[in-house]
């Protein structure tokens, strides 16, 4: 009889131990299967933004300490932005298959394109080299030429293969330069392809680098807005005033 007493208790608790188990495992699954609601105050961040810096194997852009690049560019392999220089808001410098300079106190402004090919059929340098005091307006596309000092692009240009701007020319809105065609200085050119118009004057060969000047100083003031010095703290102390939240 004592036998059987405890053979009869063992079956009992293991029978309470398995309904109990079964008893939790479903509450557990009531749980889970509730609609989470996400708090109101939670930020959704976005984790998949893209590198401005991207390095490509053992090459690394390099970015002067007081050149301005803006925080949606993207500069990949083997790009130099030297001092004094600006890169603007949704330009691509893709320096994958040669070499990209810009040269000190140069700006690339909004949504340009600048690449380089591995060789020119022309022979010239396929690298793509834009020299001091340069300006590149927006939405310019640029492939393996070369850009001497003070020269302005105008916006919407296309520079393919193997082209030179020399010194003190200016290349008119929306105009293409094909491969290996070479802009001589002081000239004005415009049109598809590209064309002379006429020789520059003094008073517009001086202006040229006066307008990359004044780029690079407006520059500063974008510049001031990201580390290491930066007035969004100014933003943040508001915030948390409106929030009752001590400073």
């Amino acid at each position: 009889m004592a036998s059987l007493a405890r053979i009869s208790r063992k079956a009992l608790t293991s029978a309470l131990s398995s309904q109990s188990h079964r008893v939790l495992l479903r509450g557990f699954a009531a749980e889970a299967s509730k609609a989470v609601t996400p708090s109101p105050d939670r930020v959704k961040w976005d984790y998949r933004g893209q590198r401005k810096i991207i390095p490509l194997g053992q090459w690394v852009p390099k970015v002067a300490v007081d050149a301005y690049v803006a925080p949606n560019v993207v500069l990949a392999g083997q790009v130099a932005v030297l001092d004094g220089s600006s890169v603007w808001s949704g330009s691509v410098l893709r320096g994958d298959l040669n070499k990209i300079t810009l040269g000190f106190c140069s700006n690339v402004q909004e949504r340009c394109v600048i690449h380089a090919a591995w060789s020119s059929p022309t022979g010239l340098p396929a690298e793509t080299s834009i020299e001091r005091f340069v300006t590149v307006g927006a939405y310019s596309l640029l492939r393996s030429c070369t850009i001497e000092p003070e020269c302005i692009i105008g916006q919407h240009s296309i520079l393919m293969e193997g082209s030179l701007v020399e010194t003190h020319s200016i290349l008119e809105a929306g105009s293409v330069v094909p491969p290996g065609r070479r802009i001589p200085s002081g000239e004005l050119w415009a049109g598809n392809p590209a064309r002379f118009v006429r020789m520059l004057t003094h008073e517009e060969t001086l202006e040229i680098p006066k307008l990359a000047v004044a780029i690079n100083d407006l520059s500063k003031n974008h510049f001031s807005e990201f580390l290491p010095y930066s007035t969004v703290y100014l933003e943040v102390e508001k915030f948390k005033k409106s929030l009752g939240i001590s400073i």
